[in-house]
């Protein structure tokens, strides 16, 4: 079995967790006599004995609809189809930037196979790969042994969320959060046992970010506040962060002593006039000391752009797949846009409604979800 159907089988069963557990009643009902006696039928794990923490949580975005839904859309790629089934190099008529890159990636693997073991930190070349991108990106040096590639940037965010679940002079560790924010977060956080500390986002600018109200969730906060989550752009709300308001968070972040996460993984998707995505990486380089001796991590996803950092980068100017993929980003692009600012117009008429014209960094997975809904409904009632 492949890694990738490994991880995928894997996610299945992890997000099929919570659901089963809420049978109590199938599974409670099998346990009888003493807690340290039991027969056949009893449970090892049940309500009673599972960590509280898996209980609690919630994870809205990644439920048995979703998972299907991505795997029934998935789309095959032509390199990964390439390093998938390397005999596609030779017999299939793809262009030749797509194969000298399926053979530079399956040279990288050990075996000559991407279903060979990598280290821990990932293969090494596309490491690089991705270094070279951020160097472009940032106008700033990029050392490939920094970066950690992962299945995933919610696992790469949950293993660093890990380093932080060490109770410290009696108090519990907390983590600095956006309301509204992704799921991801507060789910970890519970089942991690560390403490949630929200910081509300400012609706009437835009969802900005007031570093006033930073410094009102920290003093607020009765535990061990270690780190800051700052998603940018943001999600679900899609604003886009200043260079300016960046700035600020840094030296917030370097004046209480906080890890920063910089949720990046959708600097691909701003649309609004006037707006621009400044990576935090760049901007801790350039404020200089003594701030940019912070500890920092920064995340981004292959799904969620069209850079591709993990191994998937796209053709560049000159080779033969390059007119084909900028045409496709563009209508896409396009496309997004003009749904953005269909619904912002739609909610905006609607009285009691207000739509703030944000980056639609959703909007196509929200998209879907209404017309299913719609669609159903209308065959429920019609």
């Amino acid at each position: 079995m492949s890694q990738i159907k490994m991880i995928r089988n894997a996610s299945r069963v992890l997000a099929g967790v919570a659901s089963r557990l809420e049978r109590s009643d199938v599974v409670v009902s099998h346990l009888t006599g003493p807690w340290n006696s039991r027969n056949m039928s009893s449970k090892a794990v049940t309500l009673e004995n599972v960590n509280p923490n898996i209980v609690k949580l919630e994870y809205a975005v990644r439920g048995p609809l979703v998972i299907r839904a991505a795997e029934i859309e998935k789309e095959l790629e032509k390199v990964l189809a390439c390093v998938s089934y390397p005999p596609l190099i030779d017999t299939a008529g793809f262009p030749e930037d797509v194969k000298q890159r399926a053979r530079e990636i399956l040279g990288a693997c050990g075996g000559q196979s991407v279903g060979s073991y990598s280290a821990s930190h990932g293969i090494e070349l596309i490491r690089r790969r991705v270094a070279e991108y951020i160097e472009r990106r940032d106008g700033h040096p990029a050392h490939w042994e920094d970066i950690c590639l992962s299945g995933g940037a919610s696992n790469a965010i949950k293993n660093c969320l890990q380093l932080l679940c060490n109770d410290i002079d009696g108090k519990t560790s907390g983590v600095l959060i956006p309301i509204p924010q992704y799921p991801l977060y507060s789910a970890s956080l519970a089942e991690y046992g560390l403490a949630q500390v929200g910081y509300y986002l400012d609706e009437d600018n835009n969802w900005g970010l007031d570093v006033k109200e930073l410094e009102r969730a920290i003093a607020d906060a009765d535990c061990n506040v270690r780190a800051l989550v700052v998603i940018n752009p943001g999600n679900p709300t899609g604003q886009v962060l200043t260079r300016q308001n960046i700035e600020e968070v840094i030296k917030f972040a370097h004046k209480h002593k906080l890890f920063l996460f910089a949720d990046e993984v959708y600097q691909e998707n701003v649309y609004a006039e006037g707006s621009q995505f400044f990576a935090f990486k760049k901007v801790l380089r350039e404020v200089g000391a003594p701030y940019d001796t912070i500890e920092l991590a920064s995340y981004m996803s292959a799904s969620k752009g069209y850079v591709g950092e993990c191994g998937a980068r796209p053709p560049q100017k000159g080779e033969p797949s390059y007119e084909l993929f900028m045409k496709e980003k563009t209508q896409v692009l396009a496309s997004l846009k003009q749904r953005a600012e269909l619904v912002a117009d739609s909610f905006n008429q609607m009285k009691g409604f207000k739509c703030n014209v944000v980056q639609p960094e959703l909007l196509k997975e929200m998209l879907d979800i209404f017309k299913q809904f719609h669609e159903k409904f209308t065959k429920q009632y019609s």
